[in-house]
């Protein structure tokens, strides 16, 4: 959708032909097509104002949520073997305190 701000235009020379007092629904007009026109001209510069803007958007959330997912999934695997790694230290540690390293060769 284009936002070309000819509706803008109309409404503010609208609005100056007016009293000196604009009534509640011209500043909410006047601001309404300003937004719709700046969101526009944003969307633009951004390249989204096409067509297939929308599933970019939805495919690169999509692609996010997927790589938040794998990095949370990653980080629980280094959790998960740096502890069985810390009780392994732990065990043998007290093995070899116990003098249980003997009892083996035996």
């Amino acid at each position: 959708m284009k936002y070309d701000g000819e509706m803008l235009a109309r409404l503010v020379a609208q609005a100056g032909a007016q009293p000196a007092e604009m009534d509640i629904v011209m500043i909410r007009a006047l601001i309404e097509e300003a937004s719709e026109l700046g969101a526009g001209r944003a969307l633009e510069r951004l390249g989204l104002a096409d067509r297939g803007a929308e599933g970019d958007v939805r495919e690169l959330r999509e692609l996010l949520g997927a790589w938040r997912d794998a990095k949370k999934a990653a980080r629980g695997a280094v959790a998960g073997w740096a502890a069985r790694i810390v009780m392994a230290l732990l065990l043998l540690g007290m093995a070899v305190k116990l003098g249980l390293l003997g009892l083996v060769r035996a």
